[in-house]
């Protein structure tokens, strides 16, 4: 498959050399600052982009490296494919690369041209050339499962109050709570504490005085509570995830030990035949 990207003959063994080499200078460190390097410099050119004042007297320039800078993405995404086909779309990150690149080359014209505000979305390549990066998402990944639970619980004890605020208070405050959906996005706003006592509590119990016997224990419920368990599942998806790269990195010395070892034991048993032939 690989072979027919080329337009001219090329033999087995001269095409895993040259797949070597190119594999050898895609793994070194200035390739991967390089990059790095032009991602921070594309997110700011993109910015400059949405300046009027800055497109009306650098516009063409700001475009031709837009355009230089996406090439760049190109190549290297063909280099990677080129050197290692198979290990290419076996490694998520590559794949995420290859869809984000993909998105930019799509036709910014007609009824692609919404795609143009996509652009930044190349930025987001740092995530997977920055190694500390790719850990903080690989941790929330393997935080999904226990964080689908938590959601799950709190959108039960939205259900459960937005329903009772909508019986309570709709007749009063219909534009707050006149239906189990404004129920549910007032709770909302009172539940991230953003002008939740003056702006609807105390107005809720000027009317009902005892209302904060049902608001206070929501707070508890969600904002001290609920929300604290996202970030211990978070806190632990990340340690499980750093003590998985160290029992690997163990790992990796041990079998580096080992084949030392046995490297010393061979030389040690070649040496005493030796001594022995003499």
């Amino acid at each position: 498959m690989l072979m027919e990207c080329f337009p001219f003959p090329i033999g087995g063994e001269t095409l895993r050399n040259f797949q070597t080499k190119l594999r050898l200078v895609l793994q070194k460190p200035i390739v991967d600052r390089f990059i790095m390097g032009l991602i921070a410099f594309n997110a700011v050119t993109l910015g400059l982009e949405t300046s009027d004042w800055v497109m009306s007297r650098a516009g063409s320039l700001l475009l031709g490296l837009d355009r230089i800078i996406l090439a760049v993405f190109v190549i290297e995404l063909a280099a990677r494919m080129i050197a290692d086909f198979r290990g290419f779309w076996r490694d998520p990150w590559r794949i995420f690369d290859f869809i984000i690149v993909s998105i930019a080359l799509v036709p910014t014209a007609g009824a692609f041209s919404v795609l143009r505000a996509f652009r930044i979305l190349r930025v987001l390549r740092l995530l997977s050339t920055v190694e500390a990066m790719r850990r903080v998402v690989s941790g929330l990944l393997a935080a999904l499962p226990g964080m689908g639970s938590i959601l799950l619980l709190l959108c039960l004890i939205f259900y459960v109050f937005a329903v009772i605020s909508t019986n309570l208070f709709a007749a009063t405050f219909p534009e707050w709570f006149g239906s189990i959906g404004a129920s549910a996005y007032t709770l909302f706003q009172i539940m991230t504490l953003e002008s939740w006592s003056m702006g609807i509590v105390r107005p809720v119990m000027e009317e009902f005085p005892y209302a904060w016997a049902l608001f206070v224990p929501f707070i508890i419920a969600t904002a001290f509570t609920v929300l604290n368990l996202f970030i211990g599942v978070i806190v632990d998806a990340m340690q499980s995830e750093h003590a998985s790269e160290a029992h690997a990195e163990r790992d990796a010395m041990k079998n580096e030990t080992e084949m030392i070892l046995k490297e010393v034991r061979a030389l040690r048993a070649e040496v005493a035949e030796m001594k022995a032939e003499k």
